[in-house]
């Protein structure tokens, strides 16, 4: 135990962050108390003004400072193309690892009934609004290969042929490099199952 409330507290705060237990937001907490307090101090400010002019956008729910966001006003993107993702880390991998140029639409979570993320907390409205303005050609499901993102990907599939809108799931199955004798069962099946001609 501390003999300082405002370090039990500061500790307590950092351990909000993902994969921060205990030991790891007290290292934190006095990393900068002891070395960086210019640092920590820049970064108090920073998180304020993020919280406080941080919103999402109007158009794909991405996180934004603005009421929409860069890619969706961007005109030189395709907006006949409609790219699906669970989060904003996903887009993210999107744009650094592939040539994409169409638009995002950024659900902020998948459908788990359980966690009480339904189609209205996903925003799946404001995507249905927007598939049946026409622009859209092709939705593209870039949910994750869980259960909850398969149901998912299910349920937005339903949804684009209600709006007359071609559906395409991102492919799963074996990674570029891997070795089919330390794959996991589960994507060697589905790999298996999804296989493709060779042309």
């Amino acid at each position: 135990m501390s003999s300082s409330r405002l370090l039990e507290e500061l500790i307590e705060a950092l351990r909000c962050l993902p994969g921060v237990g205990g030991k790891t937001a007290q290292r934190m907490a006095h990393h900068l108390l002891e070395r960086n307090r210019d640092s920590g101090r820049r970064l108090a400010r920073r998180m304020v003004e993020a919280m406080d002019g941080i919103g999402n956008c109007a158009r794909c729910r991405n996180f934004s400072d603005t009421e929409v966001c860069a890619v969706c006003s961007n005109a030189s993107r395709d907006a006949s193309l409609l790219c699906v993702v669970e989060m904003p880390a996903d887009q993210f991998a999107i744009e650094q690892a592939t040539g994409f140029r169409g638009l995002y639409f950024v659900l902020l979570g998948r459908l788990s009934p359980l966690d009480g993320l339904g189609p209205r907390e996903l925003g799946l409205d404001l995507l249905a609004a927007r598939l049946a303005e026409g622009d859209v050609g092709e939705l593209i499901i870039a949910t994750n290969p869980t259960v909850e993102g398969e149901a998912t990907a299910h349920y937005l599939a339903q949804l684009a042929r209600q709006h007359g809108v071609r559906a395409s799931r991102l492919a799963h199955g074996v990674p570029l490099g891997g070795e089919l004798e330390y794959i996991d069962r589960g994507t060697l099946a589905h790999a298996f199952g999804a296989r493709q001609n060779a042309d």
